[in-house]
């Protein structure tokens, strides 16, 4: 069996190096939907059965024995719908903002993230519920995913355009200072050392990818099952058909096996 790593690009590969620290053994699974990214821009009720209808084509060819929905735009959308579908345990993936709320000395946080993301309603409930322990701003940027795309692929990166996008972050206020950054969106790790060369005064960047590794091994252990298919290779699926030799090339390094055919959803 295997472990179903979702995303709308390449972001879960953050999320994929922690579980694979964390879960040596297991077979993944890894499917980015990049015909579909960004997710932040998608209406709800087009996306929703867009997502389902991928999973339904991964669950039915692979099995998984657990999914993870590595993005967090699409976790504060979807996971209802598949959890109602799916009798498989499926890990989503929100802003860490409660561990950012308690750990933060000056009281002031930000998360930043795509817009989708913090429009939703459990982001929103979230910041309510520990906006006592903290002042957290939300931050939707528009760009800061397909830069941090463009960079995993090995693109030049405009500097001003992401200092233009980190900017709403740094918070000064009564002689306090944001000190807590918490990346809302698997992408942004990617970014996160020229992020830190660009900011203004040094902060803590949280994301989530270790809690989510820890998740995913209290639900299935760390032992794998006996597998038929063991020994048969990580691979990678996006939806845009066969990965240009810059993405082929960043999968591979992360050991995983880039298909050559599109995977697509039901419907299209």
């Amino acid at each position: 069996m295997s472990i179903l790593i979702f995303d709308s690009g390449i972001g879960g590969l953050t999320i994929l190096r922690e579980v694979r620290v964390a879960l040596p053994g297991r077979r993944i699974v890894y499917v980015g939907d990049d015909a579909g990214f960004p997710y932040g821009e998608w209406d709800e009720e087009k996306l929703i059965p867009r997502i389902v209808d991928l999973f339904e084509r991964c669950v039915e060819a692979y099995t998984p024995e657990l999914a993870i929905v590595a993005c967090n735009t699409a976790s504060t959308l979807i996971m209802p719908a598949l959890r109602e579908r799916f009798d498989i345990p499926i890990v989503g993936t929100i802003p860490p903002i409660k561990p950012a709320a308690i750990h933060t000395a000056s009281g002031l946080v930000s998360v930043l993230a795509t817009p989708g993301t913090v429009q939703r309603r459990m982001v929103q409930e979230l910041v309510a519920e520990h906006s006592q322990d903290a002042n957290i701003t939300l931050i939707g940027s528009t760009g800061l995913a397909r830069l941090a795309e463009e960079h995993m692929q090995g693109l030049s990166i405009d500097q001003e355009k992401l200092a233009a996008e980190l900017d709403p972050c740094f918070v000064e206020r009564d002689g306090a200072r944001t000190d807590i950054v918490v990346l809302g969106c698997t992408h942004y790790p990617f970014l996160v050392h020229e992020m830190r060369r660009l900011a203004p005064w040094p902060v803590d960047w949280i994301e989530p990818a270790e809690a989510i590794a820890r998740r995913v091994l209290s639900l299935i252990g760390p032992t794998p099952p006996v597998d038929p298919r063991e020994g048969m290779s990580d691979i990678a699926m996006m939806t845009a058909g066969s990965p240009p030799p810059a993405l082929a090339r960043l999968l591979i390094g992360f050991g995983l096996l880039p298909a050559d055919r599109p995977f697509r959803p039901l419907n299209s």
